[in-house]
């Protein structure tokens, strides 16, 4: 079974997805949110992630409204973020143009 991060992998998220916020407790998770020109680009980019979650086999919690998506990553097996939630966060990531 997959581990949660460690405190030092908790305290680099910062550095190292810097556009991701980890929320601890209860429901430990790793969430981002999203904004688009509109509902169609909003909705573009969910089927690309459903495409890599599924890909993973690891699916995010997520919500949509009009041009806003909102993410949440966390492994149930494990009790919150793992490396696993790490990988989908950066590969979502990848799908947007750099700024």
């Amino acid at each position: 079974m997959i581990s949660r991060l460690t405190e030092a992998e908790r305290n680099a998220l910062p550095a190292t997805l810097p556009l991701w916020t980890l929320r601890p407790g209860a429901a430990d998770q790793l969430e981002r949110r999203f904004v688009f020109a509109d509902f169609s680009a909003a909705w573009g980019f969910l089927a690309r992630v459903a495409l890599l979650a599924e890909a993973q086999n690891h699916h995010p919690t997520w919500s949509n409204t009009w041009n806003r998506v909102e993410i949440a990553l966390s492994t149930h097996d494990a009790g919150g973020v793992t490396t696993r939630d790490l990988d989908l966060a950066r590969a979502i990531d990848a799908l947007l143009p750099t700024p």
